[in-house]
């Protein structure tokens, strides 16, 4: 739904902040915006939050324009560690979901790997479209999931993720999916957050300060099976000693939406430590 929501807590061992913003773009007229912070209470214990805006361009009705918030808590205690979080995403006219994740962790200096959970309360409101007639309901689902990360030398680090959703409603036979369609438009919209799997795969290259990442992945959609591939090329320069920037660069392939370049810049500031 959003190319960053939240960035890695990698700063412990100090108490510090980090704050950043972004804008993402798609070639699909999808606009986000995007603010972000964590917050070191202590040492091993970080606080994180992030709200995000986004405006789809759509056909059939006037702009659609969802929210996204989320809060959660990470807390290390050498070597294992665990996060929590809630989260709001959607638009009340439409599509929405409260989320609640949970992740259990190991992690030494050359490898991490993590279990996660996530619960999920899904609603929509849709009006009238064409031969489609309004409809409301709910219905839930849970993910379970593992993320593992992997330092190779001081420069190079890969890692890996995926998330596997099961629901409680047959989304693919039931009479909501006709609307819920019409949703798929941008990589950005809402439709593209009820998946049944994803998988991801990131390459870090540091070079001096600088960082650059690729990142490849897939998902499929849980409303109409179609698969999604996607590659992501992102460059981390400093800005003085206490900012960041990164540009990121990708391009989605669906078998639903066809082929969709993005574009994201993100600020990052930092204090504290």
């Amino acid at each position: 739904m959003l190319a960053l929501l939240l960035i890695a807590s990698s700063a412990f061992g100090s108490e510090g902040y980090i704050l950043g913003a972004g804008l993402e773009a798609d070639s699909a007229d999808g606009l986000g915006a995007t603010l972000i912070g964590e917050l070191g209470i202590t040492e091993k214990t970080w606080i994180s939050a992030a709200v995000a805006r986004n405006t789809l361009d759509l056909a059939f009705r006037d702009d659609l324009e969802t929210w996204y918030g989320d809060l959660g808590i990470d807390h290390w205690f050498k070597p294992f560690g665990f996060r929590a979080g809630v989260a709001y995403w959607g638009d009340k006219d439409s599509l929405e979901s409260r989320d609640w994740r949970a992740s259990v962790y190991w992690r030494v200096k050359e490898f991490s790997v993590a279990g996660d959970y996530e619960s999920r309360d899904l609603s929509f409101d849709l009006a009238t479209v064409d031969l489609f007639p309004a409809r409301r309901g709910g219905f839930g689902a849970e993910g379970v999931g593992l993320t593992a990360g992997f330092e190779l030398s001081d420069s190079v680090s890969i890692g890996l993720s995926g998330m596997d959703y099961d629901y409680d409603v047959n989304l693919r036979l039931d009479n909501n999916r006709g609307l819920l369609e019409l949703l798929s438009f941008s990589r950005l919209s809402l439709i593209n957050s009820l998946v049944d799997y994803r998988a991801y795969a990131t390459l870090g290259l540091q070079s001096g300060q600088s960082r650059w990442q690729f990142d490849v992945g897939t998902w499929k959609g849980e409303v109409d099976g179609g698969t999604t591939r996607t590659a992501t090329i992102r460059f981390l320069n400093p800005l003085g000693d206490n900012a960041d920037v990164e540009f990121s660069l990708g391009l989605d392939d669906s078998e639903i939406y066809g082929s969709v370049t993005f574009f994201s810049v993100f600020l990052y500031f930092y204090g504290g430590g």
